[in-house]
């Protein structure tokens, strides 16, 4: 029966009765089996490419998708794409950052994501690999294909190109901006106390994070699910003395283990107009331990003295406990001139700041070339920049 069911044109054939084989290849039962072979096929097979403009300033030299593929579950599919690119910095200029959106369906929830690499220093001419390592959905009956395109490149002089439709202009920067903070801030360690004060610096930054919190944190679009009763509870706020926005109050609904619908009031206390607000959201479970729940990012038009709300429609859940306390903490600011503030490393000596702060992308790396290549390492690469 298999074979005269392959002997058979096409599925769409079979349907449309227009099919070469024998009368009962179309029956009911063979149509099943043809629909489940399209899905096996497809699962198996996976159109993808690699999409850049052609005045990118990056460009690709190699791609492996490796085991790429779409497995089917219930309505959908789930798209698996692993993939390794090999691209080539095309510009006049040093790129620092890079952010690559990955589209199996753009419309369907879940049907995009993305891949950022900070910390880059890749001169004009050289390669530098990309992976990406995400999951997917389609809808079953899709065909259009696995597509990686460019959204943003960051270069040396913060100067960006791309479309930008992930707002990746703005986090590419701000963890440009952090690297530069931190790096500047280690170097004057090795320069004023030396080689033994900077791996100390290295050893709590690892202590640090190896302290902070591993249990995920979910973050889902509109209101919470939970059935316990609900409750509004109020933020409680991290002040830094040289942040331009002062978080002033805050509320959100909290149920359980879910709190949803946060809003903060924010005051621009700068002289300078600010259009772009982030605020980092913290939660405290009922056996006092700490998570970082989220960003809340806010466009805004805070000119100076005014005040607006910062609000997130969203829900945030912590598994297996309950919410006791929030905190919320300014992050980062973008003013109406596109410069920016972060907070110092002066700020962050605070204790409450330096546990909820989690470190910078860049300081991260700098401890893991610390743990392969020692002090020695380090130094040299702190020299770099």
């Amino acid at each position: 029966m298999w074979g005269r069911l392959a002997a058979c044109a096409t599925l769409e054939a079979a349907l449309t009765g227009r099919a070469q084989c024998p009368p009962q290849a179309t029956s009911l039962p063979h149509i099943a089996l043809l629909l489940m072979a399209a899905v096996v096929a497809s699962a198996q097979s996976v159109q993808r490419r690699v999409d850049l403009p052609a005045d990118s300033p990056v460009t690709l030299v190699t791609v492996d998708w490796g085991d790429t593929g779409a497995t089917p579950r219930g309505g959908a599919f789930f798209v698996d794409v692993h993939a390794a690119l090999s691209l080539r910095n095309s510009s006049q200029k040093r790129v620092r950052a890079i952010t690559m959106a990955v589209l199996s369906q753009e419309v369907t929830p879940g049907g995009k994501g993305s891949v950022s690499v900070p910390s880059l220093d890749v001169a004009p001419g050289d390669t530098f690999p990309l992976t990406i390592d995400l999951r997917l959905l389609r809808p079953i009956g899709t065909s259009a294909p696995v597509e990686v395109k460019l959204d943003g490149v960051l270069f040396d002089d913060l100067n960006f190109y791309g479309p930008d439709r992930l707002h990746s202009r703005r986090t590419l920067t701000v963890w440009e901006l952090e690297a530069r903070r931190d790096r500047q801030y280690f170097k004057k360690v090795l320069e004023t106390a030396g080689r033994d004060a900077l791996q100390k610096e290295m050893l709590d930054s690892l202590a640090r994070q190896a302290d902070r919190p591993q249990q995920g944190v979910q973050m889902v679009r509109g209101r919470a699910t939970t059935t316990d009763p609900e409750r509004e509870l109020a933020f409680a706020f991290l002040q830094m003395p040289d942040s331009p926005v002062e978080a002033v109050s805050g509320m959100a609904r909290v149920s359980g283990n879910e709190a949803h619908a946060p809003r903060i009031e924010v005051h621009n206390r700068s002289g300078r107009p600010v259009r772009h607000v982030e605020m980092g959201w913290l939660v405290k479970d009922q056996q006092g331990r700490e998570f970082q729940a989220a960003s809340m990012p806010a466009d805004v038009s805070l000119a100076p003295g005014r005040s607006a709300q910062v609000m997130e429609d969203a829900a945030m859940r912590l598994p297996g406990a309950s919410i006791q306390s929030m905190t919320g903490f300014v992050s980062s600011v973008e003013f109406a001139d596109g410069q920016f503030w972060i907070p110092s490393r002066v700020a962050l000596t605070d204790p409450k700041l330096r546990k909820a702060v989690a470190p910078s992308p860049e300081e991260q790396r700098l401890t893991q070339i610390y743990l392969k290549k020692g002090p020695a390492g380090l130094i040299e690469e702190l020299k770099k920049f």
